[in-house]
């Protein structure tokens, strides 16, 4: 059984509870103060003999559960009660995001990074049952996401990535697609990797790398964002504001420009594609004529589980337990009298 809760903070909410049972009990300790102040308590009693001790508690807490199940019906509770087997047709997609400093350049606004990142991320908004992963690569690659369905992770995991995550700088193409070809475990789907990088390559092997790909039935379009007049390298203090821009070990201001000929090699070694990335719209439309072009093959039965909202049976008992209020009056029932269950005689 799965569970989760839609608005899990307010639950805060339920702090009020111990706070409203100390005023009551605050309440009840005054109310008999006052009641000694005025004589003696046996004697008030006899001058109001059909007053219940009980049934202001009684009334008191049947609010205060009614009010607990308020809560819970806002924090909307939601169980998988069911479960059910789902085929999909699609092909396995991995994306390989260079993530090197040179990425920083913003001759792409607002940088290349940030354009590759949206690029992809629209990209998935595109897709339809197709299982992705994602890779990071800068001087050496490394698994970010492994092969998934779930799109919002993936995006997730996606607008985190930034050159802080590598130690090693550079722009190793070759690690990126030996890696992004082990994401696939399955030997009957149809595999691409799309490669996102400015083709700065500071490796040696990536055309090997992408005939080894070639080998194992993967196709990798690449998408090339940059512009060839290139741009500086920012680098930004902790306010966000540049402070400097990257220089090489001669104290020169380093240029860095889009090099598509490494990436379009890439691409025609395993009969793929390469995309300018500057423009969004152009990139989709390219990469669809791409993906329908490919055969999607049936993979992987998963198990999904339905979240059925749960709120209507808190919000139904806290409306009986209000509406049952209404008819408990403080003055003693005259047949639970008779019982004395709660020794009131």
């Amino acid at each position: 059984m799965y569970h989760q809760l839609e608005e899990p903070i307010l639950l805060y909410l339920l702090l009020l509870i111990p706070v409203l049972v100390a005023l009551f009990l605050f309440q009840v300790y005054w109310k008999r103060k006052k009641q000694k102040e005025f004589g003696d308590l046996e004697l008030i009693k006899k001058l109001s003999p059909t007053k219940s001790r009980f049934k202001p508690a009684l009334k008191f807490f049947t609010v205060l559960i009614a009010l607990v199940g308020i809560i819970l019906a806002l924090v909307n509770p939601k169980i998988g009660t069911k479960m059910e087997t789902v085929k999909r047709q699609g092909i396995d997609i991995v994306f390989a995001l260079d993530i090197s400093k040179s990425m920083l350049a913003e001759d792409i606004a607002p940088s290349r990074l940030e354009k590759s990142k949206q690029l992809i991320s629209q990209i998935i908004n595109s897709l339809g049952n197709d299982r992705i992963g994602i890779v990071g690569y800068a001087g050496s690659a490394y698994p970010t996401l492994p092969m998934t369905t779930d799109y919002s992770i993936a995006k997730m995991y996606l607008q985190n990535m930034n050159p802080n995550m590598v130690s090693s700088q550079g722009t190793a193409l070759n690690d990126a697609i030996n890696l992004a070809t082990t994401y696939f475990d399955a030997v009957d789907t149809s595999k691409l990797i799309i490669l996102v990088s400015d083709g700065e390559d500071h490796g040696d092997g990536a055309e090997q790398a992408s005939e080894i790909a070639k080998e194992k039935g993967v196709k990798i379009v690449t998408i090339g964002v940059g512009t060839p007049n290139g741009g500086t390298i920012p680098i930004k203090g902790d306010n966000g504001v540049v402070a400097e821009y990257k220089k090489d070990n001669e104290g020169n201001v380093v240029i860095t420009k889009l090099n598509p000929e490494i990436l379009q090699n890439i691409a025609e070694n395993t009969k793929g594609t390469y995309i300018e990335g500057n423009v969004t719209k152009t990139v989709l439309e390219q990469l669809k004529n791409v993906l329908d072009n490919i055969e999607k093959t049936e993979f992987e039965a998963q198990e999904i589980a339905e979240y059925q909202t749960q709120y209507q049976w808190f919000i139904g008992v806290a409306f009986f337990l209000l509406l049952l209020d209404i008819f408990f009056l403080e003055r003693k029932t005259a047949w639970l009298q008779k019982l004395n269950l709660f020794n009131e005689k």
